[in-house]
């Protein structure tokens, strides 16, 4: 089979994968499940940019979905790009195998679609994530070939869905990216360690540049970059398996959040043929990984190092507290599971290689378990993750609600109650999601709870007039003296409606089921807490720019360009044709 009906196939392949996954929630409406909020109608606003003064952790995929949703509706954008994930990762990993044989691609990019870090990451919420995840072999392909023309251009290309995901996704993207360029990049002499440095140059200017969407807004908060070593300790690696921390996350599990592991995941039957699958992949890849692939090292360097940060807070807990005390960028650090992405390649690719080396032995039904055998163990993947990710309808309350808010002429903004991060709607059948009001209600600046608590602890919020205004609203009567101070000129209920509302003479302007509005009157101008407008629309520029550069040569397609460097593997067992 041919180089472009094999990608056909594999991308085919990945779609129907994602129709499994999702499921219920392909339906009309919207799936809201922890990070995961998205809204109809969404506008290009102050907050899309990171411009009011919160941790812009949601640039620039805000950008991007509310430019997508001007084309089309946005619950089918968030559809496409769920099921993008798919396609993009089951794509792009099976290019990676080194082989013709179809079977053994299949099997890499069918692992590497669904698997333990896919479904707790999915059911978390973070497609943003996801996003740079589906498109990290490429980024492994691209790295490899710094040295080559075009090489810049390829892996700027290949970063981009790990940019459009922001901060974490590059992250992660970036932490493969450099290892595998360094240890790819040449030998141990003068020469080879001049190329491993401009190699690791390039890794970090196009990253660099990719990441000044989030990063300008982020460094010119008034508040500062936040980051509290106290949270390392509730985002560290958990069990989920009965191999303990390190075992879980060797099984590409682990994520901090219990009520995010798939139902049935962990068992220890289940757990065990799993855990003998991803053993038979890593020996694969180490067997394999004598052969003449030259990005063969760089990935395994990758995996080891995104496994010891993904273990850091499980097991060094003090190492990584410090390194926060020391710069809070570290923080990105905290939530270290995520940082399994590159072993998860490593996995994909070892099953595929096992599986190619199983065919030309002449062992038929070794690949067929190898495609299967991921789906057969992770079954409650899917159906929208056994019936957990279903679509549902914003209710009325909430659009009239808006009519209201954005018809004032007076300005002002909107503080949400109860102040709570995290909402349990009975119309969302009591899944937990991200307060979804600071972009339904675009037109003002919403200022919600954004501290997280997990068990007794809590990280606190960031957002610096959430910080002036928590003593007064965690009350759930705040006097409207204090909003008055701080410029809120409305106050929305969406949950507990009856026994939360201001302290004072507000006019109840609504009232329904599921939010309830009052308005307050002679709310005087808030606090400048913004980032200014024009270092970050200088950043969009060059961001736009360095984008265009990259699709300034022949050939721009994202996927074929990025695998020229990757060749099949002839099978000894076949003679040449003459």
């Amino acid at each position: 089979m041919k180089g472009r009906a094999r990608h056909l196939v594999a991308a085919v392949t990945g779609l129907g994968l994602g129709l499994a996954a999702l499921g219920p929630g392909l339906a009309p409406g919207f799936v809201l499940s922890y990070d995961m909020v998205f809204v109809p109608d969404p506008a290009f606003t102050a907050l899309t940019f990171g411009t009011t003064g919160i941790v812009p952790r949601h640039v620039p995929s805000d950008a991007f979905v509310t430019a997508l949703a001007s084309v089309v509706p946005a619950d089918a954008v968030q559809k496409l790009l769920l099921l993008a994930i798919f396609v993009m990762a089951c794509t792009s990993a099976a290019s990676l195998v080194p082989t013709a044989r179809l079977l053994p691609r299949l099997a890499a990019g069918v692992c590497y679609a669904w698997n333990p870090f896919v479904a707790e990451r999915l059911l978390l919420g973070q497609w943003a994530l996801l996003l740079g995840y589906a498109a990290l072999p490429w980024v492994v392909a691209a790295a490899a070939g710094l040295d080559g023309r075009g090489g810049g251009r390829r892996l700027v290309r290949a970063l981009l869905p790990a940019a459009i995901g922001g901060f974490a996704a590059l992250a992660v993207s970036a932490l493969t990216a450099l290892a595998v360029a360094v240890v790819s990049a040449g030998s141990g002499d003068r020469a080879g360690v001049r190329a491993r440095a401009r190699a690791a140059a390039r890794v970090a200017a196009a990253a660099g540049v990719l990441s000044l969407p989030w990063l300008v807004p982020g460094l010119l908060r008034p508040a500062g970059v936040p980051g509290d070593e106290t949270a390392v300790g509730l985002f560290a690696a958990r069990a989920d398996t009965p191999f303990g921390t390190l075992g879980s996350l060797l099984l590409l599990g682990g994520v901090w959040n219990g009520e995010t592991v798939p139902d049935g995941y962990g068992a220890p039957l289940t757990a065990s043929l799993w855990l003998a699958v991803v053993l038979a992949a890593l020996a694969g890849y180490g067997k394999w990984c004598r052969g003449e692939v030259r990005w063969r090292r760089g990935l395994a360097a990758a995996a080891a190092a995104g496994f010891a940060v993904a273990a850091l807070g499980a097991v060094a807990a003090p190492v990584l507290e410090g390194m926060i005390r020391l710069w809070a960028g570290f923080a990105v650090l905290r939530d270290g599971q995520q940082y399994v992405a590159p072993l998860a390649v490593l996995v994909a690719v070892g099953l595929g290689s096992a599986a190619d080396r199983a065919a030309e032995a002449r062992l038929p039904g070794v690949p067929v378990a190898a495609v299967a055998a991921p789906v057969i163990l992770l079954p409650t993947l899917a159906w929208g993750a056994a019936g957990d990710l279903r679509s549902v309808r914003y209710p009325d309350d909430w659009a009239r609600a808006r009519r209201i808010v954005h018809g004032d002429p007076a300005g002002g903004d909107v503080l949400v109650l109860p102040w709570e991060a995290h909402r349990s709607y009975p119309w969302n059948r009591g899944r937990r999601v991200l307060e979804p009001l600071p972009r339904y209600l675009h037109g003002r600046r919403v200022v919600v709870n954004d501290a997280v608590t997990v068990g007794d602890v809590t990280v606190p919020p960031e957002d610096p007039r959430a910080v002036r205004l928590a003593a007064a609203a965690r009350t759930g009567s705040p006097s409207v003296a204090t909003l008055r101070e701080e410029g809120i000129r409305y106050v929305v209920v969406d949950a507990e409606i009856g026994s939360q509302r201001p302290s004072g003479p507000a006019v109840e302007v609504m009232r329904g089921r599921d939010l309830a509005v009052y308005r307050i009157d002679g709310a005087s101008r808030p606090a400048g807490d913004g980032v200014p407008a024009a270092p970050v629309i200088a950043a969009w520029a060059v961001v736009s720019l360095a984008v265009f550069w990259s699709f300034t040569v022949p050939g721009t397609n994202l996927s074929i360009p990025l695998l020229g460097s990757i060749k099949p593997r002839r099978s000894p067992h076949r003679r040449r044709t003459p």
